[in-house]
């Protein structure tokens, strides 16, 4: 048995290894957005929901609407007296918090 036949036996298989090398060279040329992508789940949606909420001053049920994703948070927490939001998504957790009528919402660290 040659090498050509494999191919020409085999063409799903081949253009399936063929597209797997190629999924592979994509993910380690965007290796760098792909490892920070869990960080934006959670720090989006707390920083758009504060500003929201405390900036914009709307109801917290527009402003959860306002922040929906198609990828789901894991937990969310919203203290009204200290006006501090946290966001757990994709294993990631973040808050913000406003500052004032000047400053706004701040993403903490």
């Amino acid at each position: 048995m040659n090498r050509r036949s494999v191919g020409r036996r085999r063409p799903f298989g081949t253009l399936l290894l063929v597209l797997l090398i190629a999924l592979l060279g994509w993910v380690w040329h965007e290796r760098v957005a792909l490892w920070a992508f869990p960080d934006i789940i959670g720090a989006y949606t707390a920083k758009e929901y504060c500003s929201c909420r405390y900036v914009m001053n709307n109801s917290t049920e527009y402003c959860h609407s306002y922040v929906k994703q198609w990828l789901p948070t894991s937990g969310f927490t919203d203290e009204p007296d200290s006006k501090r939001i946290t966001v757990s998504g994709m294993g990631r957790t973040h808050s913000a918090a406003w500052l004032g009528e000047r400053q706004g919402c701040r993403l903490n660290p």
